[in-house]
């Protein structure tokens, strides 16, 4: 349990860390730094034997990647524009929905209906309502239930992490050129860089190490129950490193879409 809030909390700080780079890097800075950091991770954890790699291999962990750094981007994006407690919870229904789509259940029917009102609540017409930001925040929605479908695909077919690991190297090379853009037209600064590593460590590394130590000792479902709480912890960091309070109708909706995740996965028997 220890372990599982560990992750969370480091996982949310991490996203907050990388927005005080904002003005400096922007998103696209930070996300860049990101990628090379879970790349760098990923490849020395799973060292995968990326020569003996098929094409029948390749082609999903090539998707795999290109989700993986649009996804980040994104939820990023989203979070300098909406903040990061609404910004996770946007993309925490890209979960949601695969873990609703195939039931067939009248109660996860009524999760999904719950889920639903909180977006609308968070999506209300209102003179501060940011929809870009909004829509970025769907946008990494769908990313994240590619990623979990792609993830799959590429775990039935590559042994271990390895597929992880090689689509965190293709979407670190495919930020390369982004990384060089953004050192030529926004210097960046020795503060700025390190919070942008230090999410990529809290974000990426952290997490991914974790989890895959979590997992051998608690049941999948007691995972996923904890996991719910992310938007939670995202709109609590995010009220504690970066300011961004929220009113009662956004906690509402946070509310929802955590209530309606934990129990369609509570009341799951496999």
């Amino acid at each position: 349990m220890a372990a599982m809030a560990g992750s969370g909390v480091s996982n949310q700080t991490g996203a907050a860390v990388g927005a005080l780079a904002f003005p400096v890097l922007g998103p696209l800075g930070v996300v860049a730094v990101r990628q090379y950091v879970a790349a760098l991770v990923l490849l020395a954890v799973a060292r995968p034997q990326l020569r003996t790699f098929t094409w029948r291999q390749w082609w999903p962990v090539l998707l795999l990647g290109g989700v993986f750094g649009t996804m980040n981007l994104s939820l990023y994006s989203a979070v300098d524009r909406i903040g990061l407690g609404l910004a996770v919870t946007l993309e925490f229904l890209g979960p949601l929905t695969i873990a609703l789509a195939a039931s067939r259940r009248r109660l996860d029917a009524g999760c999904a209906a719950l889920a639903a009102a909180g977006v609308v609540a968070l999506m209300r017409p209102r003179p501060s309502a940011d929809y870009a930001g909004m829509a970025l925040g769907l946008v990494a929605a769908c990313c994240w239930a590619a990623y979990i479908l792609l993830n799959r695909v590429v775990g039935r077919r590559i042994p271990g992490a390895q597929g992880a690991a090689a689509a965190a190297a293709v979407s670190a090379l495919a930020f390369l050129p982004v990384g060089v853009a953004v050192v030529l037209t926004r210097p960046p600064t020795a503060g700025a860089v390190l919070c942008a590593v230090a999410a990529g460590v809290l974000s990426s590394a952290v997490p991914y190490l974790t989890d895959l130590l979590t997992l051998r000792h608690v049941p999948a479902r007691t995972f996923g129950l904890f996991m719910s709480v992310n938007p939670v912890l995202a709109a609590v960091v995010g009220w504690v490193i970066l300011r961004q309070g929220l009113g009662g109708a956004e906690w509402a909706a946070i509310g929802a879409v955590v209530a309606a995740n934990a129990v369609s996965i509570a009341t799951t028997r496999h």
